[in-house]
């Protein structure tokens, strides 16, 4: 059974994002659902307790939030892990883009242009995690005239194993002089 939450606002966000955090799975899952009804609302509140999170079950919880909220929250998350360089957020905020799926992959390979390279490994990440919906647009990034994103495109197909790799092996064919 749900405790009574607030009505509206950024009080009942607010309840729904502690409800992560209770010792019933009931609970937990409802604050989720409740947490991606609300949206846009929900992101920066569910990203400032990611970051303060300090076990890894309430990251996971706050992740699965974000990645069902879905559209919404790509970019504050994608811009949250520019700007936190704390490894255990950035891995988080990876896996509930990566959970977002085929939604996710324009925004994810845009902001493999970033110096940082610990960023674009963890984008890589969420990008492998999508699996074949990513293949078709890392593919046509191998070719790209942007040196980090065609690299960035190559070595996350290659990390795909048997899902990316025939994208690889197939540009290196159409580069080799005959």
């Amino acid at each position: 059974m749900t405790p009574d939450a607030p009505a509206d606002g950024s009080d009942a966000i607010a309840f729904q994002i502690g409800q992560l955090d209770d010792p019933s799975i009931d609970n937990r899952h409802h604050a989720i659902l409740v947490l991606a009804e609300a949206g846009e609302a929900s992101v920066g509140p569910l990203l400032q307790s990611l970051a303060g999170a300090d076990t890894s079950d309430r990251r996971w919880y706050r992740a699965v939030a974000l990645a069902r909220i879905g559209v919404p929250a790509i970019a504050p998350v994608i811009a949250a892990m520019k700007g936190n360089t704390d490894f255990e957020f950035r891995r988080y905020a990876a896996s509930a883009l990566g959970e977002m799926g085929e939604v996710a992959v324009e925004p994810l390979i845009e902001a493999m242009g970033s110096d940082d390279k610990e960023l674009r490994g963890f984008l890589s990440k969420a990008l492998c995690r999508i699996g074949k919906p990513a293949v078709a647009p890392l593919t046509r990034r191998l070719s790209d005239a942007d040196e980090i994103l065609r690299s960035c495109a190559t070595l996350t197909l290659w990390q795909m194993g048997e899902t990316g790799l025939p994208s690889v092996i197939d540009q290196i064919h159409k580069e080799k002089p005959d």
